[in-house]
């Protein structure tokens, strides 16, 4: 059985809202999924899986948060098959720095897919958004 870890970062709780949401297409794909909510314990081994999906908010000006850093560094490796997903808020920094951890960790790892943003909550219109998205990575991951 194809399995994906989903690791994610969240204060507000829009991240983990997006990481559900994902999981949910997952899991009706057939796709074993487990979760990981970064600096909640003990970090799953991703060479156990056949794909991460990484999660992040984005912070300070366009930064990627400090435990996803730590994260990254953990891992210590740069798994294959690897998806990025973000949540920030365009009011600051505007279009510029909108989930540009999401962007940052999407090219540190090469991944081949683009990474989705939200902007804050992936409810409403969003949440279509970020369905669409998930199937589009089941997709790419199949092919």
């Amino acid at each position: 059985m194809v399995s994906f870890l989903i690791a994610y970062a969240t204060w507000s709780g829009n991240t983990q809202e997006v990481a559900e949401l994902i999981e949910h297409q997952l899991r009706d794909a057939g796709i074993s999924v487990t979760t990981y909510r970064i600096g909640g314990g003990v970090i799953p081994n991703p060479r156990h899986f056949d794909a991460l999906i990484i999660g992040s908010f984005t912070w300070d000006k366009g930064s990627t948060p400090d435990e996803v850093k730590d994260f990254v560094a953990d891992v210590g490796y740069k798994p294959d098959n690897v998806y990025v997903f973000g949540t920030g808020d365009t009011q600051f920094g505007g279009d510029a720095l909108f989930c540009n951890a999401a962007v940052k960790l999407a090219r540190f790892y090469a991944s081949t897919y683009e990474p989705l943003k939200i902007e804050q909550s992936p409810r409403g219109v969003q949440e279509s958004k970020v369905i669409e998205w998930s199937k589009g990575v089941i997709q790419h991951w199949k092919n």
